[in-house]
């Protein structure tokens, strides 16, 4: 393996060296200037290009130079070309499918010896992704890209030629929808002193920000396409992703990061990370840009996953994130006095000043620069160690390998505290503060009980929602990972497995991202001093997403099955269902599998009847679960069943008689979504379920909930997180009206307690259903139910949140027991894993019948994946409730229970409530 030395990297990135030979050559073409397409001259005060105009631009230069192709990686959420500029040097550029080959190959690592390995490092280019805009706000870079792209397309100095010669530059506009969206709202005004950036809209079509947070779970269709060429397509060995805004009082942060660090990553890819970014700090101080920060700066670590630069670490991705001050309207850099000292973390502080947006893009470009040298003068290397990092994640999946976690670190602790004081004569450890016997390394560390999976078998048979099983494994493959399938029956380490059963095995290039995904989170109790506050993790610590889709899988400890065929692409259906039985009367279909919803809402859009079933039933030799779905038979009803089970993957048992016993008749319902000006994340995540799944529903703002009469148009209204805000605290009301275009003034306003909540109260009693989730659940004591947050206390009259310092679980995954016979649970499991973040929990009053307990947590220990503080205070209250208020019904659905996109298995809690409470209220 070849190492990195940080001193060496930063003097050579800074120092002046010869071209190589064999430079690209000089273009002769004339490169048609951003401006004269674009609208006006990209870095100006006051101006933003937007998608349209950029889009033409790069179309017109791809066509003007023989630097560079322009590709689309797919279609945006909005049906835009999502474009990608390919630079390099004339010659790399026909050899372009040779370089795309050689960089899998090393990326992948399978096959290659070391000798085969270091020839195609040096044949390959440094392939090199560079982002822009994924959150879309953030105009910086998007705008720093095109004047880039024109030096590179342009620029003849020795520098530029050495980098087309040695690099491919793959630059990537993130979120097309958006950038479009913020350019044209901020351009809308003719005078330049009123341009603001207070847009309607989310600036990704469904999720907004959090379209950096869905690089595991890729359920978006920018991220469907990103990590395709990132990690099927392209396999870029370096990766920059570019935000602002930086901290206060500097210009820009750039890693090193805090930590913790994922110990799920190889550890060559933060060696790298950090070397990279030493040469981009160097570059900036040596052209006399201050201003940049590392580490303690900010709170950026390399824990979480799910973002569009975190995901490549479990990739073997070395990847640099920079958050850049700027805005086209000037802005002030205040003075900030700790920032004046310079220190290991801010080696040159800047002055405070006005600040314009050139700037911004000059120090931008010089970022992009200092990443091209490094990847140029270290391309070799670059590209060696990419498969390197590959080759000993092949190796450690095929061998007893180990994973320190903190909790296998206070296991060793615990251990060496109970050993007996060594007898007279024994070895003793050395002397030295957190010195344990070297013994324990072997017999805690190493226990063979708490070796990594060599393997991950997901038994055909056993799933218990197999629609929502092959959607994992597609979040895999979309990931890049081996997936296989069995294509006969087999039998591993004594356990007998069906055909169609899949595999996903360890021994593979990224098994980084396969550990994370399959396996808790443990996230280290990270506090600023014993006893002292928490110390924020920079996202959410567990999110291990096999257990967020109640997947269930085999861990195979000594070795893997033999290998079985690769599924070649993703799962486009699950396997598919079946009509089983002859039956006349009608079908029962299980209530286990999301997709019975898609199939209900299917049924309820033609006007059929739907049932659930309020005992178990048995049918086709299986007994289903309470809530079973009862389709009476009818020609319309029986072509959408048959034409439903095999795309779905669900059976339906079609019977000759009616089952016996209770049901409740589920009706169409008209749902409200809340939403609010500027967008609510968790409440797009919840239109993109909503649509994924075929519920109908309808926006709804706070001045439309304030005017009252809500029954008349809804039978339910549902409530995200970021809505109404922590203990109801409301939102914010937004821009003027007179400020905005008509269309969007509908979308003002707050809700609040003294407007707001008395209609929704009125619009329960009178038969509404209310949904709350997760920090919206607040607004149910204040609608009358007899709640109370057991998460508060008492003080001088007011009920005040336990502090951090007792309680604090910052997105973590928990275990709860769940009433499966009540029907906003039908189709859970007893035991199910929840997506938990601080959300309020609550106390209920003994024998009060307008409130039932649906899920709760029965222990001190619930943390199944994360990080939990303080936990035991969650033991015996309850985070589901299934309110009544006097017609209709409130529940509160404490957790957040569509975190993301991502916990399919509490999806039915939401799901379950909009038809539930509307069935309640028909009768």
């Amino acid at each position: 393996m070849r190492g990195f030395l940080l001193t060496t990297t930063m003097f050579a990135a800074i120092a002046a060296t010869p071209a190589p030979a064999q430079l690209a050559p000089p273009t002769n073409a004339r490169i048609t200037d951003p401006k004269d397409v674009v609208g006006g001259v990209v870095g100006s005060d006051y101006f933003l290009a937007n998608y349209t105009n950029i889009g033409k631009w790069l179309q017109k230069v791809a066509g003007e130079s023989d630097r560079m192709k322009l590709v689309s990686i797919g279609k945006t959420a909005e049906g835009r070309e999502q474009w990608m500029a390919v630079i390099s040097s004339p010659e790399n550029l026909r050899n372009l499918d040779r370089q795309k080959e050689i960089a899998k190959k090393l990326a992948l690592a399978r096959g290659l010896s070391d000798e085969e390995a270091h020839a195609l490092a040096r044949e390959g280019k440094a392939m090199v992704w560079i982002d822009a805009g994924i959150h879309a706000t953030e105009t910086v870079n998007g705008q720093a890209h095109i004047q880039f792209i024109h030096e590179m397309l342009t620029a003849n100095d020795p520098e530029m030629l050495r980098f087309l010669n040695d690099d491919i530059a793959l630059f990537v506009y993130a979120n097309p929808d958006g950038l479009e969206l913020v350019a044209n709202w901020y351009m809308r005004e003719a005078d330049p002193k009123k341009r603001k950036m207070d847009i309607p809209l989310l600036y990704q079509h469904y999720i907004g920000h959090d379209d950096n947070r869905d690089s595991f779970a890729v359920t978006q269709a920018e991220t469907t396409n990103i990590n395709k060429a990132m990690y099927r397509d392209w396999f870029p060995q370096l990766n920059y992703n570019q935000h602002q805004t930086g901290p206060v009082g500097t210009v820009v942060f750039i890693p090193p990061f805090r930590d913790p660090y994922n110990y799920n990553n190889e550890p060559l890819v933060i060696n790298e990370t950090d070397s990279l970014a030493y040469a981009m700090h160097g570059r900036l101080i040596a052209e006399g840009k201050p201003g940049s920060i590392m580490r303690s700066g900010a709170p950026y670590s390399t824990w979480f996953n799910g973002g569009l630069r975190t995901v490549g670490y479990f990739h073997n991705v070395p990847g640099i994130l920079t958050e850049i001050i700027g805005n086209p309207t000037p802005m002030e850099i205040p003075l900030v006095p700790r920032n004046q000292l310079a220190r290991e973390d801010l080696a040159a502080p800047i002055a405070p000043q006005t600040w314009h947006f050139q700037q911004s893009l000059d120090y931008m470009k010089t970022l992009d620069r200092a990443t091209l040298d490094y990847a140029s003068r270290n391309r070799e290397t670059v590209l060696y160690n990419r498969f390197v990092m590959g080759r000993n994640q092949i190796r450690n999946g095929s061998q007893d390998s180990w994973v320190i976690t903190p909790k296998r670190v206070d296991a060793v602790t615990a251990a060496a505290k109970a050993l007996k004081p060594a007898a007279a004569g024994e070895a003793r450890a050395p002397a030295g503060e957190g010195v344990v016997p070297s013994s324990l390394y072997k017999t805690v560390l190493q226990d063979p009980a708490k070796r990594a999976p060599r393997a991950y078998i997901l038994p055909a048979d056993a799933q218990p929602d197999m629609p929502t099983t092959v959607a994992f494994l597609n979040t895999l493959i979309k990931n890049g990972v081996e997936v296989q399938q069995a294509d006969a029956a087999f039998t591993h380490d004594g356990k007998s497995y069906p055909a169609g059963s899949y595999i996903v095995r360890a021994d593979q290039a990224f098994r980084p991202h396969v550990l994370d995904m399959f396996e808790p989170q443990d996230h280290p109790q990270d506090f600023a001093y014993p006893g002292g506050p928490p110390l924020r993790p920079y996202d959410i610590t567990g999110y291990t997403l096999a257990f967020q889709m109640n997947v269930r899988f085999d861990r195979l400890l000594d070795s893997a099955p033999p290998a079985m065929p690769a599924v070649p692409d993703l799962i486009a259906t699950p396997p598919a269902g079946h009509i089983v039985g002859t039956g006349k009367a009608g079908y029962v279909v299980s209530h286990a599998t999301n997709n019975s919803f898609r199939l209900t809402n299917r049924l309820l859009k033609a006007k059929l009847p739907v049932y659930w079933l309020k005992g178990s039933v048995t049918a086709g030799g299986q007994t289903l679960a309470p809530g079973a779905l009862w389709i009476p038979a009818s020609a319309r009803s029986r072509a959408i069943v048959e034409a439903a089970v095999a795309p779905l993957g669900i059976d339906a048992y079609a019977l000759a008689a009616r089952p016996a016993g209770e049901s409740v008749a589920i009706r169409p319902v008209r749902i409200g979504l809340v939403d609010i000006y500027g967008g609510s994340m968790a409440s797009g995540w919840n239109r993109w379920i909503f649509e994924q799944f075929e519920f109908p529903y309808t926006k709804v703002f706070p001045q439309e909930l304030d005017a009252g009469n809500l029954r008349a148009k809804y039978d339910v209204l549902v409530f995200q997180s970021d809505v109404f805000g922590r203990e109801g605290r409301g939102t914010r009301s937004g821009p003027r009206a007179e400020d905005i275009p008509a269309e969007y003034r509908h979308m003002l306003g707050a809700m609040t307690d003294d407007r707001t909540l008395p209609q929704v109260a009125a619009f329960a009693r009178a038969g509404g259903t209310v949904v709350a989730v997760g920090d919206a659940t607040a607004v149910g004591a204040k609608l009358g139910l007899p709640v109370v947050n057991a998460l508060t206390t008492e003080k001088d009259g007011k009920r005040v949140p336990v502090p951090g310092t007792q309680f604090y679980v910052p997105g973590s995954i928990l275990s709860a027991q769940v009433d499966v016979s009540d029907p906003l649970a039908y189709g859970l499991p007893a035991t199910a894993d929840v997506f938990y973040y601080n959300n309020p929990v609550y106390s209920l009053p003994d024998g009060d019948p307008s409130v039932r307990r649906v899920a709760w947590f029965a222990s001190d220990d619930p943390l199944r994946s994360g990080w939990a503080w303080g936990q035991k205070r969650l033991n015996g209250t309850t985070a589901v409730v299934d309110g009544t208020l006097g017609k209709g019904h409130v529940y509160l659905l404490g957790p957040e229970v569509t975190q993301r996109g991502q916990p399919y298995s509490t999806f039915k809690f939401l799901f379950n409530a909009v038809l539930y409470g509307p069935a309640q209220a028909s009768r």
